[in-house]
């Protein structure tokens, strides 16, 4: 989720619990305390541009790591408060601080980029997919609460805006749902066995998502438009043969730094791999594109024979043509 949106749910749960006198000390420290667990992007290499991407997200954003992160937080906080001699216990701090960091990782599993609560204990992500990376919906439900809270100084509002988001949340979890089950339904239709299926959310809404299937080793990529009636609608995408680096790099020592890398990348991918249709030297991470129904990658690595003892280069694109914003909207509103 935005750094933006982890402050809010941070500052505004930890102002629903705070003491009369203590409203503004609260979300203060929930807000900070919250974007902590996103210092894992510090973290990176130049050397290896992979690193950053094994380490978003793991272990500042696991369960175990929450008290760890609350006493590091109060730790910093809690000189600033005596020497601003403001009359709050360091117990307090920590509190606030523990629910602050509670948020980050809990936040991040309801998207789709995956999240490792488990660790140490599992190396698997979860990712719930019932909300996109950036929604302003919620963060100007979270916004507003926690705003309303540090105005009247009451808890109420923020108990009032929790309740909203999670609400919203709910709504996510089931228009997913319908999502998944429309594409099922989808897949049976045409014959296919899904080795693999991934829904998800479009970017800022939960109207349209993105469906990305495994058939006989070739993805196939939908948006799906899940509207508050009945009627759910499928736009047909493109397709991407699924990539293999033993038959599409059959040259690549399995010894190499980049075979390694692409391992690294496929882990981080979910499996989910396949070559830019426009660029054959860039491998890209399937589940995530600018147009719902494109095989045309957010992000990908760079496949350079040249250099196989060469730590491989990360790539983004975030570039939306006219035509694509136009057809984006166009799913969005549910046109033909």
């Amino acid at each position: 989720m935005d750094i933006l949106t982890h402050g809010l749910l941070g500052g505004t749960l930890a102002q629903s619990c705070s003491r009369k006198g203590e409203t503004r000390a609260a979300t203060t420290v929930g807000f900070l305390a919250a974007l902590l667990a996103d210092a894992d992007a510090l973290i990176r290499s130049d050397a290896d541009p992979l690193l950053t991407l094994e380490y978003h997200r793991q272990f500042t954003h696991a369960l175990i790591f929450i008290p760890v992160g609350a006493l590091l937080v109060a730790l910093i906080l809690w000189p600033a408060f005596k020497a601003l001699r403001y009359p709050i216990a360091f117990r307090r701090i920590y509190l606030y601080a523990l629910l602050g960091c509670a948020t980050s990782g809990l936040l991040d599993a309801c998207t789709s980029y995956g999240t490792h609560l488990l660790w140490p204990f599992t190396g698997g992500r979860i990712a719930w997919s019932i909300v996109p990376i950036f929604d302003p919906l919620l963060s100007l439900i979270l916004g507003t609460a926690m705003l309303a809270g540090l105005r009247w100084r009451k808890t109420l509002p923020a108990r009032i805006g929790l309740l909203l988001a999670a609400a919203y949340l709910s709504v996510g979890w089931f228009q997913h749902q319908r999502a998944e089950e429309a594409m099922r339904a989808t897949i049976i239709l045409r014959g296919h066995e899904a080795e693999k299926l991934t829904v998800k959310p479009t970017m800022g809404n939960l109207l349209l998502w993105r469906s990305i299937y495994r058939a006989n080793g070739v993805y196939y990529v939908d948006a799906v438009r899940a509207g508050m009636g009945a009627t759910v609608r499928i736009y047909p995408g493109n397709t991407a043969r699924a990539f293999d680096v033993t038959r599409d790099l059959p040259a690549l020592s399995p010894d190499s730094v980049l075979h390694r890398d692409i391992q690294r990348f496929d882990f981080f991918s979910d499996g989910y791999l396949a070559l830019h249709p426009d660029d054959s030297g860039l491998l890209g991470d399937v589940r995530y594109a600018m147009l719902p129904t494109s095989t045309r990658p957010l992000w990908g690595i760079r496949l350079d024979m040249r250099q196989p003892e060469t730590h491989t280069q990360f790539e983004t694109s975030r570039q939306m043509s006219r035509e694509e914003i136009d057809r984006f909207i166009g799913m969005l509103r549910g046109e033909d």
